[in-house]
């Protein structure tokens, strides 16, 4: 049977950009692409009302430090070599998710979401200031003025709403958060979960 693989993002998430440098191997092993749906954390976190991580694990004991292992590990298991926290974080993704969606519509998304990455995740730009944002689309070959500007229509703006608002109903409380099929799985550390549901489904 043909199997949907849904993965909901948002830039803003570093775990997210660790699930970006693995899916390409999974596609490979399943032959099944992953469909990216830009949505906003910032949106999800208010409607849920779930905190990031960072709040979350704030004045816990061990906790912050455990979190810290369990990605090192992840990074050194992946081979995951360009990666630094951005000294920015936590960064405001609303223009670039927005500019995410315009790109989905223009024959650039996979163009588009590598080198957002690229620059929130092993760059370290600040990507919620406008003009370093231009600028790195400038450098990428991007049509920088374009998506700049598509961002601010009316319906980019409400595609997003929908589609945070779309996946909240569905069950996501942050990101990453994939759907294969009508199954969930949330978290980095589920993508063998997920690689498993593809192979099952695709079985039938």
């Amino acid at each position: 049977m043909t199997v949907r693989v849904e993965f909901h993002f948002d830039f803003a998430s570093p775990n997210t950009y660790f699930c970006h440098q693995v899916i390409p191997d999974i596609e490979a092993r399943t032959g099944v692409k992953f469909d990216y749906i830009p949505i906003l954390l910032g949106g999800v976190f208010k409607t849920t009302n779930n905190k990031s991580p960072m709040e979350q694990f704030a004045g816990i004991k061990n906790k912050p430090e455990y979190n810290a292992l369990e990605t090192q590990r992840f990074i050194k298991q992946h081979r995951i070599d360009k990666f630094q926290m951005n000294p920015h974080f936590p960064v405001n993704t609303l223009h670039i998710m927005r500019g995410a969606i315009y790109a989905k519509h223009h024959g650039f998304y996979k163009e588009y979401i590598d080198t957002i990455y690229q620059c929130m995740w092993e760059q370290g730009l600040n990507m919620a200031d406008a003009e370093v944002i231009a600028q790195a689309l400038q450098d990428a070959e991007l049509p920088a003025d374009e998506i700049i500007a598509g961002t601010q229509l009316p319906e980019i703006k409400q595609e997003l709403i929908d589609n945070t608002t779309a996946s909240v109903e569905r069950g996501t409380f942050g990101s990453p958060t994939f759907y294969v099929g009508d199954e969930i799985y949330f978290g980095k550390d589920r993508l063998r979960d997920v690689e498993a549901e593809i192979t099952r489904q695709a079985s039938l």
